[in-house]
C-alpha cells in the first residue's frame, strides 16, 4: 500500500491529515521492514518533542483497524508495517535481526486443512522468523 491509498482510506473514515500521522505513514511508506513504536518514537520526537507511546499506539491501532498496516510480534513486541496489496494469499519470513520481509507464495492451510475436518476456519496468519542471508 502507498500513502496516497493510505489517506484515502482515512479520510473515508473520517480522519484528518495531520502531520503527525503523515510522518508516521511517511516512515512506513519508505521501508519494507517492521517497525516498532518506539522506532517512531525515536524519530517522532525530533519534529515533536511531546510525543507519546499512546499517541503513537492510537495512530497504529487505527492503522491496523483501517487495514492501512499488518501487525505482527516480534521479540515480545508490536511491529507494524504497511500492508500489502499483493494479488494473491502469501505469508512472511521475517529476519529477526534486521526486520527485513520475504514473501512466501505458499500456505500451510492447504496441508492442515484436511486436518481439521468439521470445523470451519475463520482466519489464519503464519509466519516464519529467523535470520535472513545478510544477518547469518
Amino acid at each position: 500500500m502507498n500513502s496516497t491509498r493510505a489517506w484515502e482510506i482515512l479520510k473515508d473514515n473520517g480522519y484528518k491529515k495531520t502531520d503527525k500521522r503523515e510522518l508516521i505513514l511517511d516512515m512506513f511508506s519508505n521501508t519494507e521492514k517492521y517497525l516498532t513504536a518506539r522506532d517512531l518514537l525515536t524519530v517522532l520526537k525530533k519534529d515533536f518533542p511531546g510525543m507519546s507511546f499512546d499517541t503513537i499506539y492510537r495512530n497504529l491501532s487505527t492503522f491496523v483497524d483501517l487495514g492501512i498496516l499488518e501487525e505482527t510480534e516480534l521479540n515480545g513486541e508490536r511491529n507494524f508495517r504497511m500492508h500489502c496489496e499483493s494479488d494473491h494469499h502469501h505469508h512472511h519470513f521475517i529476519c529477526s535481526d534486521c526486520g527485513n520481509v520475504k514473501e512466501l507464495s505458499i500456505c500451510p492451510m492447504e496441508m492442515l486443512g484436511e486436518k481439521l475436518p468439521g470445523y470451519e476456519v475463520e482466519a489464519h496468519k503464519f509466519e516464519i522468523y529467523g535470520k535472513c542471508p545478510n544477518c547469518i
